[in-house]
């Protein structure tokens, strides 16, 4: 059995269990850890406890304070994979898709590299838009919902 670290409110909490994370506000920005792991991690990076908090029905997407899966199921009340897909194909040069997403930092980045690049920039986003259509659920919502990252692109 493993045993889990976890950062809460600014204190290092362990060793304990992976269902004691929850009882610490386990997110997927929560930083953890365990022996193996090099260092000090998101929780969105480690695939077992973004499915386990999947299973438990807790927050996934940030500040939320919805369940983006309910018992195992995709709630179509989260950011849609295809919307974004479908705005990062026909309007990601000026970064619709980001703005979609709330990540207005990474919408307002795409429109300077388009002004930039004359317009090439939106053969990337173009490409993104294939990319993100072809994921997953669960993987478009690790990448680019739950994602702490402030310009996520492929």
């Amino acid at each position: 059995m493993t045993e889990w670290y976890i950062i809460y409110s600014g204190q290092q909490i362990g060793p304990i269990s992976k269902e004691q994370l929850l009882s610490y506000g386990l997110n997927p920005q929560s930083k953890v850890w365990h022996e193996g792991l090099p260092g000090w991690v998101e929780a969105f990076k480690i695939p077992e406890l973004m499915d386990f908090i999947r299973e438990s029905g807790g927050p996934v997407a940030p500040g939320s304070g919805t369940p983006a899966y309910n018992n195992g199921s995709y709630n179509p009340g989260m950011k849609d994979k295809n919307t974004a897909g479908i705005l990062a194909l026909l309007l990601g040069g000026i970064g619709i898709q980001y703005f979609y997403l709330n990540k207005g930092v990474a919408g307002i980045l795409c429109i300077l590299l388009s002004i930039v690049t004359c317009g090439l920039w939106s053969v990337v986003t173009f490409i993104q838009g294939i990319l993100i259509l072809t994921m997953t659920p669960e993987q478009f919502q690790q990448k680019f919902v739950d994602n702490p990252n402030t310009f996520p692109l492929f």
